[in-house]
């Protein structure tokens, strides 16, 4: 029960963190640029006040696995910023979270770990219930480049959640992540110009990134070593759902039938997942 309620509490944060991103950069006119500096930069300050504030251990910086975590956080960060340019918000998550659940359960398999066939069905039924959520209507055509870039950033998220299954300290390895990654992510600001700022924009970067990114990913690394590969996968896919719910409660979106239904869907799938098999 507290691994659920954990997981529960990590979903929603990955959830906030789009509903931020779209109230940041659509609402406040932040650009996306701009809200991935900032976010970065925030998130490494608090979790690394954290790792002070506890007094042992350190973040260990120069060591393998740490560069390899900040080079896919900065890729998810940097990528998941700019396909919002051109991909409206439902279809950008439909292509993160589908190519993050082709990814790991590749990696599943490459690894030998036996998945079930409970396991096999309640991705797809969950899967189904994401592609009736969010795949738009009337034919629209998806632009090409910002898809690519939100499926780069899907294979960096599944590497970084796959990095993390074997972390012993969740706060300290998310906090030398985070340090890592803002300089890579500055590094663009040489190649491509941040843009405009606003006082409303840099506020809800900052919170996504000491709050829903920062502690939510530290947060994550602490739930992995006790996930199965497939089970972290297919629990991502409650993330979608609850980032619509949470635009009908908090931004007025509306509710619809095609909502309802694809909400029973995937969690249905994950409640099927997630079932003990024989």
């Amino acid at each position: 029960m507290k691994l659920f309620i954990l997981v529960t509490l990590t979903m929603v944060a990955f959830a906030a963190n789009s509903i931020l991103n779209r109230v940041g950069v659509a609402t406040y006119g932040m650009d996306p640029m701009g809200f991935a500096v900032i976010r970065t930069l925030a998130g490494a300050v608090t979790l690394t006040i954290l790792v002070v504030l506890r007094g042992t251990g350190g973040m260990a910086l120069w060591n393998r696995k740490r560069g390899a975590g900040a080079v896919a956080l900065a890729i998810y960060m940097i990528g998941f910023s700019w396909s919002y340019l051109t991909l409206g918000a439902g279809l950008g998550a439909l292509i993160l979270f589908g190519v993050l659940q082709v990814v790991m359960f590749g990696w599943a398999v490459i690894e030998g770990q036996r998945i079930a066939p409970i396991r096999w069905l309640g991705a797809g039924v969950a899967m189904i219930g994401l592609v009736v959520l969010l795949w738009p209507g009337g034919g629209a055509a998806v632009p090409f480049a910002g898809a690519m870039v939100m499926a780069l950033a899907g294979v960096a998220w599944a590497a970084y959640t796959l990095l993390g299954r074997g972390e012993p300290d969740a706060l300290a390895a998310s906090a030398g992540n985070f340090v890592l990654c803002f300089p890579l992510v500055v590094g663009l600001l040489a190649i491509v110009d941040m843009g405009s700022l606003t006082m409303s924009g840099v506020l809800v970067a900052v919170t996504a990134g000491a709050l829903t990114s920062g502690l939510g990913y530290a947060l994550w690394y602490r739930c992995l070593p006790q996930l199965a590969t497939v089970t972290a996968a297919v629990a991502q896919l409650s993330v979608p759902v609850i980032a619509v719910a949470a635009g009908v409660f908090l931004l007025a979106e509306p509710v619809t039938q095609r909502l309802l239904i694809a909400g029973i869907l995937v969690l249905g799938g994950i409640a099927i997942s997630l079932k003990p098999s024989r």
